[in-house]
């Protein structure tokens, strides 16, 4: 005769630990099913089996237990352990596709429950509509749920229907209700012992900071839980979806896709449900989308509206159709077959309350305005312009962006700047939230459309302050504040120094598994960077002051270079007045300077003293193809033009777009014998001028291994600077390092240097136990006054966002370097010692670093590799 599984109180225990520890939940419940216990009990046992097997995303399999849960229920007679199976069945066929079967499941459910058990079941319908987007239906079941549950004084149920209904709230836009909900949730489980739901209540918690813009929030909440749904021993794709939007938010497209591609791989080996599987579909078409491949993300998104359509979801089918429209638009289609569906498609997402109707709008904007038809594009720019003044930064960019639209094509002057300059300042703040220099040089990238329509304004207008003004309104602002530390300094710090010890043993002797440690620990000092809160929370940047500059200026001529529509022109500062200067297309000044780079690299290799002969160098290598003089006309031309004419015989400030950054500036004639200062913007230079040096006039002379002309270099320059700290020959160690530079007056540093273009924040400079990066650089109080990298490709940085810089020499300037030497190629190591001494001599006798590099760069003469060397270096800051 069949027998109780141990106490009813062990049985009914079985379901809450299938939603908090599912593998131990299966097998309690195989134990339980082994004693050949009562209907009733076996009913909970498979019951808790199949809960466990869907949250382990064996749906199928899940499915047949809950069918034989419910013929166990049935044959039990109690109407309310029919019910609850009953629920339990019509939510994950729901969460399969199957939403009719699930529903009608459901709605019996409902029928024969009373009390606190309907409060569950509703709870479990509401989830199957959350599915299908009937949100307000969802939240009608749910404001009823938590009336019945709290009176019952079940915690666990009444978390859970908060926790779904603060997930309905976040995708209607209400963030602090929806907070509140999950807030509530969390605590419920965690007094409850819910594992597993406490970690999705804080996933839901991460989604409330994503929604809110505050980013590096999002990134803790999600790793958190992403480390808890480990320890329960369950992969959850509703992480990776998660992950995706924050990853997209925050500019990382390329890591956005990777991560979805690597979520729907394991879904596809490992199965799952249906509907998940159409949600990673879709969040798959929107990283592609935002990486530039329109073709996959059609492909993705086609596959996943098809998913959507099948299960009947509304909500999700007309999101996943925008995504395809997007992906068309991006691709060059252009037309009002495309318009039609796109306005079609913006009025469905209205109704449906999704939060890309506004963007669905604006392209809608955008195609009217390519098409001619005005008037459609007045309509469809205001809509995308609405927004609620406590919206998050980001989307209030957007819709300040439809606003410069449509007052531009209504030729609304005034209107087109005012709503620029309201977008960049939204922009502003949601870049000011994030502490990461990664992450606020990429958030520029979405102002630059921003930043162009008032370039393009200045220039219909032909005036070039206003061209200068705009110019710098969105140029190297994520280099205008210091970086932020992480609150886990000690962490990142000795995750640094294992970085640098497996680099090291790696370089000696290499090794996979070395080299999978690496990437590991890569990883790891990266998240935690990218985590880090930024000092501010709101409020926009400190304005540009032209006439500051001017004064600042003196006898120093600036020349900034700005791109507008393909074209390069430079905006010349000089006594005071401002002039521009059409000078060609930026990319046949890209070519020319790739040219330069070209030649510079060749002759690093050479030796000094080889002199061309006959078309060949001395010591066997080829000397063809044009002469350095040849090459550096050729790059003046290309990147100044006739600008050079006002340029005169004075001390020059360059500031180049980010992607003419790693330009030998040394190698133009016209510039050649003059001081030249390169800075990414002229508010950088403004602030770097206004930098005061130590009253402390340390000197730092550092020296890392393998450099045998390096040696001869330090050494020398010891004997110029008695009282200099040295290190070397093993004392150049990271902490050492860093202690020394840290507010000195100046520091020198010969060591081999490693640009890394795949992630420039990990650009490095070797020293004795290992490299020193970009993030090692961030955890000094001050960077030295004055810093010469006698390095190979120290001067390097990485373009993004809109103008910004990442890399070695970039990252000093928000630290409090006035002045940075710095190469833009590798360099011949013996061809640079003399460079290094002759700069050394000129500011011991008092001038500044850009003067005294000129004075050496003049006196590497005759000798094609060390004329190379020379040119090869720029002065940064001021």
């Amino acid at each position: 005769m069949p027998t109780a599984g141990g106490s009813a109180g062990a049985v009914e225990n079985l379901l809450p630990l299938a939603l908090s520890r599912p593998h131990d939940a299966i097998a309690s419940a195989r134990t339980v099913l082994a004693r050949d216990p009562l209907a009733i009990d076996a009913s909970i046992a498979h019951q808790a089996w199949g809960i466990s097997l869907r949250q382990l995303g064996d749906t199928p399999a899940a499915v047949r237990e809950l069918r034989t849960a419910l013929r166990l229920a049935e044959q039990s007679g109690r109407s309310e352990r029919e019910a609850d199976v009953l629920a339990t069945l019509g939510a994950t066929l729901g969460r399969a596709g199957r939403s009719r079967e699930g529903l009608a499941r459901l709605d019996r459910a409902v029928e024969l429950s009373r009390g606190a058990l309907t409060g569950r079941v509703l709870v479990r319908r509401a989830d199957v509509l959350l599915v299908l987007g009937r949100h307000r239906e969802a939240l009608d079941d749910l404001r009823l749920a938590i009336a019945r549950l709290r009176r019952s004084g079940d915690q666990v149920w009444e978390a859970r229907s908060r926790n779904y209904r603060g997930f309905i709230q976040l995708a209607l836009g209400g963030t602090k209700r929806a907070d509140a909900d999950f807030a509530v949730a969390e605590k419920l489980y965690a007094a409850t012992g819910q594992e597993f739901e406490y970690a999705e209540a804080r996933q839901n918690r991460g989604l409330v900071a994503y929604s809110r813009g505050d980013l590096p929030s999002a990134l803790r909440y999600l790793d958190e839980a992403g480390r808890r749904f480990a320890a329960v021993g369950v992969v959850w794709p509703d992480l990776a979806i998660d992950r995706c939007g924050v990853l997209l938010a925050a500019g990382l497209s390329a890591e956005a896709l990777a991560e979805m591609d690597q979520a729907i791989a394991q879904m596809e080996a490992e199965g799952g449900t249906a509907t998940k599987r159409g949600e990673l579909w879709f969040a798959a078409a929107t990283a592609a989308l935002a990486a530039g491949d329109p073709q996959a993300a059609q492909d993705r998104a086609d596959r996943a509206r098809r998913l959507f359509s099948a299960q009947r979801r509304e909500w999700w089918s007309v999101r996943s159709s925008m995504v395809q429209l997007e992906a068309r638009y991006q691709a060059g289609e252009r037309g009002e077959p495309l318009l039609r569906r796109v306005s079609a498609a913006a009025r469905r997402l209205d109704a449906l309350g999704a939060s890309e109707a506004s963007a669905a709008h604006l392209l809608a904007g955008r195609l009217a305005l390519a098409d001619g038809r005005s008037r459609t594009a007045d309509r469809e720019l205001e809509l995308a312009g609405q927004h609620s003044k406590d919206a998050p930064p980001m989307a209030r960019s957007s819709a300040w962006l439809g606003k410069a639209l449509r007052a531009e094509a209504r030729s609304d002057v005034r209107g087109m700047l005012s709503a620029c300059g309201r977008g960049l300042d939204a922009l502003d703040e949601h870049r000011l939230t994030m502490g990461a220099t990664e992450l606020r040089a990429l958030a520029t990238g979405q102002g630059a459309e921003l930043a162009e329509l008032a370039l393009r304004d200045a220039l219909r207008r032909d005036d070039p302050r206003r061209l200068l003004v705009w110019g710098e309104r969105w140029r190297a602002t994520a280099l205008g504040v210091p970086p932020v530390r992480p609150s886990d300094d000690e962490q990142l710090g000795a995750d640094l120094a294992a970085l640098r010890d497996v680099v090291r043993r790696s370089d000696a002797s290499p090794d996979p598994a070395l080299e999978k440690e690496r990437r590991r620990l890569e990883k790891a000092v990266r998240d935690r960077a990218l985590r880090a809160q930024g000092g501010a929370l709101g409020g926009a940047a400190s304005r540009f002051d032209v006439d500051g500059l001017v004064d600042a200026l003196g006898e120093t001529v600036l020349v900034e270079l700005i791109e507008v529509d393909g074209v390069l022109h430079a905006v010349v500062v000089r006594d005071g007045r401002i002039t521009r200067h059409e000078v060609g297309p930026m990319a046949a000044a890209a070519v020319e300077v790739e040219r330069s780079r070209f030649r510079l690299r060749w002759l690093a290799h050479a030796r000094p003293q080889a002199r061309p002969h006959g078309g060949r160098m001395a010591g066997g290598r080829d000397y063809r193809g044009p002469s350095l003089d040849v090459l550096g006309q050729r790059l003046g031309d290309a990147i100044l033009g006739a600008a050079v004419e006002r340029l005169g015989d004075r001390a020059v400030v360059m500031v180049p777009p980010g992607r003419l950054q790693a330009l030998p500036w040394g190698l133009v004639p016209a510039l050649a014998e003059r001081a030249v200062n390169v800075v990414p913007s002229a508010a950088v230079w403004l602030r770097a001028r206004r930098l005061r040096p130590p009253a402390d006039r340390r000197v730092v002379l550092v020296l890392g291994p393998g450099l045998s002309a390096g040696r001869a270099e330090v050494m020398r320059l010891a004997a110029k600077y008695p009282d200099a700290t040295v290190l070397a020959d093993g004392d150049a160690t990271a902490e050492k390092v860093l202690r020394e530079l840290d507010g000195a007056w100046i520091a020198h540093i010969a060591a081999h240097g490693t640009f890394r273009a795949d992630s420039p924040m990990f650009s490095s400079l070797r020293l004795d136990d290992g490299p020193l990066t970009v993030y090692d650089f961030e955890r000094l109080r001050r960077a030295p006054y004055r810093m010469v990298l006698s390095s190979c490709d120290s001067g390097l940085a990485k373009p993004v966002g809109a103008d910004e810089l990442l890399g070695l020499s970039s990252s000093l300037i928000p630290l409090g370097a006035a002045g940075i030497l710095a190469s833009v190629v590798p360099v011949n190591d013996p061809a640079t010692a003399p460079l290094m001494l002759a700069l050394h001599d000129n500011l011991q006798a008092g001038q500044s670093l850009a003067t005294a590099f000129a004075g050496a760069r003049t006196e590497a003469r005759g000798d094609p590799v060390t004329i190379a060397a020379a040119r090869s270096f720029v002065a940064l800051g001021a």
